[in-house]
């Protein structure tokens, strides 16, 4: 007898339809064709603990919208974030400066090809590693809130007693 040595594929799989993700089912697909902007959560909750109001958190976000490579900063011009954001040049400028005053943004000047100032180059190292400083807080703080959840709800008879 005989063996035939056959190669039997496998089924091919029907493409199931992609889920949405949360955001998408959020703000509808439309929307989010148009891209987003990665601001970690940490950053809006400790605003305050940052040392910045409203309009520089703004400004923050445009310059973070505008940044889209690690090694490209963003180099928006004033007037490209004024206009987003409905405020004068001259309010953008002088909240920049705050933002550099407080070491959250360093503005690096930038010359076009032909030799002219151009607009700025933005770093945000200084508001990077001042968020990954509060990270082990907030860490922490996860960690205790996890921690109260499971006291909860576990029944009084299987918790660990102290002693």
């Amino acid at each position: 007898m005989t063996t035939i040595d056959t190669v039997v594929p496998f089924p091919a799989k029907a493409d199931a339809p992609k889920k949405a993700s949360s955001t998408e089912l959020i703000w509808g697909k439309a929307v989010m064709t148009h891209g987003y902007t990665a601001v970690p959560v940490i950053m809006v909750r400790a605003q305050s603990r940052l040392g910045i109001n409203a309009t520089q958190f703004n400004i923050l976000v445009q310059l973070l919208e505008y940044w889209r490579s690690p090694e490209r900063r963003p180099f928006p011009t004033k007037r490209e974030i004024a206009g987003r954001i409905g405020l004068t040049e001259k309010t953008v400028q002088l909240n920049i400066r705050a933002l550099e005053k407080a070491g959250l943004v360093r503005r690096e000047q930038r010359k076009s090809a032909a030799g002219d100032w151009s607009s700025n180059i933005y770093h945000l190292d200084g508001l990077i590693d001042r968020v990954r400083k509060m990270e082990p807080e907030f860490s922490e703080e996860k960690r205790k809130r996890a921690e109260e959840r499971r006291k909860v709800e576990t029944p009084k008879g299987l918790r660990a007693s102290k002693p």
